[in-house]
């Protein structure tokens, strides 16, 4: 056989061979990435919440009577003091000794509650000047460098918390003060004293919005039957049921974030009481959880949600943790290690990529959110993570990085 035929059948051998090496050599995986950052990171417990009024009053008929048609509707502004209503006489009894005795009766008490409102009001100054003071303690404590700046802040919002409690004082004063006014006419109609045949009127103890229209049509009502309900919407509140595991990290004083509440931008708030009972709630899958209420601050300028009405649904996200700056990498990077021979959990890892390698790195996971998770260490900012590593990728594999 001539030598030339030689070659070229090893030459021929030699590419069969080249290309079955090539055809079964292992592909290099292709995998997502994601770099590691360092930013801002949060970690919150989001929720659906409600608003509703920081306080509501029912204005009641103070005598079985007459009452004429209430020209007041939803949503209309009353000022303290306004006329509501106008009570008549129905029958004859209505001036019997039991009824003025029972008059009687509501002018002392309507008289007890001022004094007892008064006496409140008394302790909310006394409270409001003791908190003030600790401020002012804790301040120059503070600036000599012996008071944390967490105390600082818990004795602002203690300061701020008495001032609200002066407010509510003030007002249940007023409401008072309206009552001895009704108990009064209330007295002087089964009295028969002069003008009292035309009826008295009832007016309202505190300014506000009209919030429901109970009686609003003219006809005979009992002692104490609702007529109209008020409230000032200017002074909301929200309220979220938070699941009692979760509610522990929402102690009073973390700031909210209120969102999904029907207008522009996020509105802020800071939790101000966890109430101690928690009750049974069954979920939309037939779960029983238990759950807890929260009570949240809406501190934006009122200008900004006063579109805001009672009941409204919002979004709110309890921030229980908040870092200026940590290393972050996504969660869909971060999986759970093996355990060790001897039962000790692996802890957690992730892959980078290094030198067109999958490199498996050890990582320490100080929390994780929805979409992010920071790494206390195990890990440089700017290493090259693979996202969502399938079963194929393994510590040394070749990856190839998919593009989008």
């Amino acid at each position: 056989m001539k030598t030339s035929t030689w070659l070229g059948g090893g030459a021929a051998l030699l590419l069969i061979g080249a290309a079955l090496a090539w055809a079964f050599a292992p592909r290099p995986v292709e995998v997502e990435v994601a770099q590691a950052r360092s930013g801002a990171f949060q970690t919150s417990v989001d929720e659906d919440g409600k608003t509703r009024l920081r306080d509501r009053y029912v204005v009641s008929a103070p005598l079985a009577g007459l009452v004429g048609r209430i020209a007041l509707r939803e949503g209309d502004a009353v000022e303290a003091g306004a006329p509501i209503a106008t009570l008549t006489p129905v029958l004859a009894p209505l001036l019997d000794e039991r009824t003025r005795r029972e008059q009687v009766l509501q002018v002392e008490i309507a008289q007890a509650q001022r004094q007892r409102a008064v006496a409140r009001l008394e302790g909310a100054k006394v409270a409001l000047q003791r908190a003030r003071n600790e401020v002012q303690r804790s301040e120059q404590l503070a600036r000599q460098g012996y008071v944390a700046d967490t105390k600082l802040d818990t004795d602002r919002l203690a300061a701020q918390a008495a001032q609200k409690e002066l407010d509510a004082a003030t007002e249940e004063l007023h409401a008072a003060e309206h009552g001895i006014e009704q108990a009064r006419a209330a007295l002087a109609a089964v009295q028969g004293r002069p003008g009292a045949a035309r009826g008295f009127v009832v007016s309202a103890p505190v300014a506000g919005r009209v919030l429901r229209v109970v009686q609003g049509s003219e006809g005979a009502v009992a002692l104490g039957t609702p007529l109209v309900e008020l409230g000032d919407t200017t002074r909301l509140e929200v309220v979220a049921e938070l699941l009692t595991t979760d509610a522990l990290q929402a102690v009073p004083g973390s700031p909210v974030l209120i969102e999904r509440w029907g207008g522009n931008g996020t509105l802020q708030g800071r939790v101000r009481l966890v109430e101690p009972g928690a009750f049974t709630k069954v979920s939309a899958l037939g779960v029983e959880e238990q759950r807890v209420r929260v009570l949240i601050d809406l501190t934006s300028p009122p200008e900004q949600w006063r579109a805001l009405g009672d009941g409204y649904r919002v979004g709110v996200r309890v921030v229980t943790l908040a870092l200026a700056e940590a290393l972050q990498v996504p969660v869909s990077a971060v999986f759970p290690l093996p355990a060790a021979d001897d039962g000790v959990p692996g802890g957690m890892g992730v892959f980078v990529v290094e030198d067109g390698r999958a490199r498996l790195r050890p990582v320490q996971i100080g929390a994780r959110n929805a979409s992010q998770a920071w790494v206390r260490s195990g890990l440089a900012a700017g290493a090259t993570v693979i996202v969502y590593p399938g079963s194929a990728v393994h510590d040394g594999v070749r990856v190839k990085v998919r593009r989008v």
